[in-house]
């Protein structure tokens, strides 16, 4: 069948598979914006339905009190909260009183509340300074924001002819006041307070914003001044200033996206001068930095295809782990678990795995005990997730299998490769309600094996590893894929004749790629794929991305960017290959699938392309989501069946 679809709302009653487990999926609690209070007494956190994303109510747990939601009328939703440092006031943004716009709130220990913002534009990231008399926000006066994963508005007159940064915001408790504090021509990312509340280490660039992250440098403002202070070689992420004010900590790696963070420890002196790296060769991955004392650090790490909790000596790089398990727990970033008191005694993490959906948890590292039990009556429709090590090429790599909710015995069944995105990101053990993980979960459900590869590139096993598939893509990282076919091809009941593959941006990418390279795969869905590394250099908006990765721009050094491009190996499919996309996807563009159907199209092979109208690179309308995964199993189910 060959056919191009472009879709706004769809429920088509023709792909009702998995309308009851998406149904239920629906109906579980996430948790977002952990904070716990400087003193380890009190917890905060926004939770909503996995059905009604972007509908988030903050709810408090004051003492060892019951969690209450707070005491705000009519509709609204929250983000961000963050705790003074008396432990005794909620800082918050809500639409509350607004159609779409957030407000700075706070939360007395008392439950009063009070509106300070009348504000025009993108706010995020509330954080209080150190004396308690000020909150800091990140802030775009007169414009949107929240990153390329979202919907990119139209791309019309003249382009970049005005660009908006994020900058410091500060709010004066006393009088309220607000004032704009970092420079106007600096993007500012992620930052810290001073321990004497007079300064900020950040992370920043020249906007566009979206695009400059991988250029960052950090910066130390002072009075509307910034002061380079590193200029990195690689990505970085995370500036936390230390105790004593002379140094800061930040994580610096190869990162592919904004908010998915993982790279060495560094720490810098505010003055100036050498650059101290506190992991190098470390065997994982940090995701976040919390400073305990002067000589003692705290992280939160990604290690190979799980997590880890682990403090690091500032005098020697000795690392002592805390925690390790078969969980994602990260601080920070996109989707932060995972929050610290002051002295880092007690913490708190929104605990979920393969086969247990999400719940607040508090208490010391590894010692915690359920706060909520929202999720209690929600059960897995698939079976059970085990962790597969195979050896390929002189790495030691790692990956799950997700089995069907009911295995026969003598019996043998598909398996769909799941390829994650990134590609600096891996696959970890989460609940499927959301993204990539519920497509996993949706095709286990509806008797497909998955499997998940964290291939060389992924995060999780240092940087070394990280770095492993530079100017690379689709060569040693696909090697690791198909011998991790192999390895659970040899462990489970899987027919090697139905095998398919699917992923999204980078793993739409690897699909498009392995389609190209090998016809085991019988069937494929290629989701916000990359078909040609030549023509998405000028299409997509978040280019600088591509030269750490690739070694140059693709007007440098084209011959990189073509060897690896699914397009220039198009007439090697034999694969039935269904292609999705988002109409405004910023990060990887609709015209890339186009092109690569096309191609399909035009050479007799069995192909569809769906775009979703108004979508970006994440999905945030739950009926598109539905639909696309609907349309994935269809089309699994067509060609993988006996």
């Amino acid at each position: 069948m060959v056919a191009m679809l472009l879709l706004c709302l769809l429920a088509d009653p023709a792909f009702p598979q998995t309308a009851r487990v998406t149904a239920a999926l629906g109906k579980t609690t996430v948790y977002r914006g952990l904070a716990m209070s400087p003193d380890g007494k009190s917890l905060a956190w926004t939770q909503a339905l996995a059905s009604q994303g972007g509908q988030e109510k903050l709810w408090t747990r004051i003492g060892g009190g019951a969690p209450v939601p707070a005491p705000i009328g009519g509709p609204h939703s929250e983000t961000d909260p963050a705790w003074s440092p008396d432990s005794r006031t909620l800082a918050f943004f809500s639409t509350a009183g607004e159609k779409d716009q957030s407000q700075l709130w706070t939360l007395s220990g008392e439950g009063q509340l009070k509106k300070w913002t009348h504000l025009k534009g993108y706010a995020a990231r509330a954080r209080w300074s150190p004396d308690g008399k000020r909150i800091a926000f990140l802030y775009i006066e007169g414009a949107g924001g929240g990153g390329p994963l979202y919907a990119a508005p139209a791309q019309t007159g003249v382009i970049d002819q005005e660009i908006r940064n994020e900058r410091i915001a500060v709010l004066d408790v006393t009088t309220g006041k607000v004032s704009m504090v970092s420079p106007a021509d600096l993007y500012v990312y992620d930052f810290d307070w001073s321990p004497d509340s007079d300064a900020f280490a950040v992370t920043a660039a020249p906007g566009p914003g979206d695009n400059n992250w991988w250029i960052a440098q950090l910066y130390v403002v002072r009075d509307g001044v910034a002061r380079s202070v590193y200029k990195p070689r690689w990505q970085i992420a995370i500036p936390r200033w230390a105790p004593d004010g002379k140094r800061v900590a930040f994580l610096e790696g190869l990162m592919s996206d904004e908010g998915f963070h993982g790279g060495d420890v560094m720490v810098a002196q505010t003055s100036g001068g050498a650059v101290t790296n506190l992991t190098p060769k470390h065997t994982a991955s940090p995701s976040a930095v919390f400073w305990l004392s002067n000589d003692r650090l705290l992280m939160t790490e990604a290690s190979k295809g799980g997590s880890a909790v682990a403090e690091v000596s500032v005098g020697d790089g000795r690392i002592r782990t805390l925690w390790q398990g078969a969980r994602d727990l990260h601080a920070f970033g996109n989707f932060p678990n995972f929050a610290l008191s002051r002295d880092g005694s007690e913490s708190a993490a929104v605990l979920a795995d393969f086969d247990t959906p999400p719940e607040v948890a508090a208490g010391p590292i590894g010692k915690w005990k359920p706060v909520t039990r929202s999720n209690a009556g929600i059960r897995p429709f698939w079976g059970a997730a085990q962790s597969v090590e195979w050896r390929n090429e002189g790495f030691g790599l790692q990956g799950w299998v997700l089995a069907p909710e009911r295995v026969v015995p003598g019996r043998s069944y598909p398996m769909i490769t799941l390829i994650h995105g990134g590609p600096s990101s891996y696959s970890k053990p989460v609940w499927s309600s959301g993204g990539s993980s519920e497509l996993a979960g949706i095709l286990a459900s509806q008797g497909f094996y998955v499997f998940l590869p964290n291939p060389r590139g992924s995060t999780g096993q240092g940087e070394a590893f990280k770095q492993a598939n530079i100017k690379d893509f689709g060569g040693g990282d696909l090697r690791d894929i198909l011998t991790g076919v192999d390895a659970a091809i040899a462990r489970f009941p899987i027919d090697k004749e139905r095998l398919g593959v699917t992923g999204w941006s980078y793993g739409g990418y690897m699909t498009m790629w392995a389609v190209t390279q090998t016809n085991r795969f019988r069937a494929a869905m290629a989701g916000a794929g990359i078909a040609n590394w030549q023509s998405y250099y000028g299409e997509n908006l978040i280019d600088q991305w591509m030269i750490p990765f690739f070694g140059a721009s693709v007007y440098d050094d084209p011959a990189v960017y073509a060897k690896s491009s699914p397009i220039t190996f198009i007439k090697q499919v034999k694969t039935p290959t269904l292609i999705i996309a988002g109409e405004r996807d910023a990060e990887c563009p609709a015209p890339q699938s186009y092109e690569f159907w096309h191609a399909l199209r035009t050479l007799g092979g069995p192909t569809e392309l769906v775009v979703y109208a108004g979508e970006g690179h994440m999905f945030v309308k739950a009926s598109n989501r539905v639909d696309y995964q609907d349309r994935t199993v269809a089309w699994f189910q067509k060609y993988l069946s006996r």
